[in-house]
């Protein structure tokens, strides 16, 4: 009995100390507010971000939920892990007006789901005539 009490004890402390296998994206910051912007601009931010994990992380798709967004200048090609990269992402304000939030997912092979999507937001004031 005491050593599957021992057994049971000393399991969790082996497994908290494995790490999971896989490529790992980890954004320097994973949102942006554009603040106030004048309707009809447009904007853009690069994203940077590291491959954290200890195999290539493959981005094979930017998906964007407005035609307002345009992902830009991402890697095709394998990032290695370790190496960090960038997405650029561009937001046109015409016909939009107030708080904007948008969501821009990252579809790669990295294991971890929070790293899949990054956040931008901006607040659209009416253009002023003179």
């Amino acid at each position: 009995m005491k050593k599957l009490l021992l057994w049971l004890l000393f399991l969790p402390c082996a497994m908290a100390g494995a790490q999971a296998t896989g490529p790992v994206i980890t954004w320097e910051k994973s949102a942006f507010d554009f603040g106030d912007i004048v309707q009809g601009e447009k904007v853009e931010h690069t994203f940077k971000f590291r491959n954290s994990g200890n195999a290539p992380l493959v981005i094979t798709n930017v998906q964007v939920t407005c035609g307002c967004t345009t992902p830009k200048g991402w890697d095709r090609d394998p990032i290695l892990p370790g190496q960090s990269s960038e997405l650029t992402i561009s937001f046109n304000s015409s016909g939009k007006y107030g708080r904007q939030e948008k969501v821009v997912t990252v579809v790669s092979n990295a294991i971890n789901p929070e790293g899949s999507q990054v956040l931008f937001s901006a607040n659209v004031v009416e253009k002023k005539t003179p």
